[in-house]
């Protein structure tokens, strides 16, 4: 059983998931233990989903890895998560692009949203190796919406995640993607294909990859 965030990270490099740097310091300043709930703790670095709640999962770390790695992020992008949760896929991406980049954490369930929000604040108030260490997520924000609607008022974006299975893609969210954008979005009822989507002018470049499993993406 894998008991620290570090030993979790280091098999996740070893197994060969795990590539961009951005994402490895990402994974070592910001354990995933905070997003797990207390009654799940001693499970907290296992490489498989866990309740948090309303019916919905914390995603296995490995999945994590793949769908982060396939949006390709860099500091200063603007990104929209839909589906945030627990808000940990939220915060690993808020720490890889930075001051100047922005995270949107978008959920449905209003109760979803405050957790995500405590959460962070959990992490902020640990202890930290030092000034330049301290993390404070002043470019995170998480809301209460449709997801399937996107998010204009910060819209367009360089990336956005879908951390939930949609039975297609949402056109709102092709649009609020910029020319250039990545978009990373299981599909599918059931065992779902992860799509990755490269929007290059009025063009879309779709890629897919099987068998996932995602609970569904809700909408009103």
């Amino acid at each position: 059983m894998i008991t620290t965030g570090e030993d979790l990270v280091n098999g996740l490099i070893n197994w060969g998931e795990l590539k961009n740097p951005l994402l490895v310091k990402a994974l070592r300043r910001i354990d995933r233990k905070f997003f797990v709930p207390v009654k799940l703790q001693d499970e907290a670095y296992g490489n498989y989903p866990l309740p948090i709640g309303k019916g919905q999962t914390i995603s296995q770390p490995s999945t994590v890895v793949f769908m982060i790695e396939q949006l390709k992020v860099k500091p200063g992008q603007s990104i929209l998560e839909v589906g945030s949760g627990g808000g940990w896929v939220s915060a690993l991406l808020a720490q890889m692009v930075g001051d100047q980049g922005h995270v949107t954490g978008m959920d449905i369930i209003p109760e979803l949203v405050e957790l995500a929000r405590e959460n962070i604040r959990r992490v902020i108030a640990s202890p930290s190796k030092g000034e330049s260490e301290a993390i404070s997520f002043k470019n995170l924000q998480f809301i209460v919406g449709d997801g399937s609607l996107g998010y204009k008022k910060n819209s367009s974006y360089d990336r956005i995640i879908v951390s939930a299975g949609a039975r297609k893609i949402p056109q709102a969210l092709l649009k609020q993607l910029k020319d250039g954008g990545r978009m990373v979005i299981p599909v599918g009822e059931g065992t779902q294909d992860m799509v990755v989507i490269e929007k290059v002018g009025t063009k879309i470049k779709q890629t897919k990859y099987s068998g996932f499993v995602f609970v569904p993406l809700i909408s009103k």
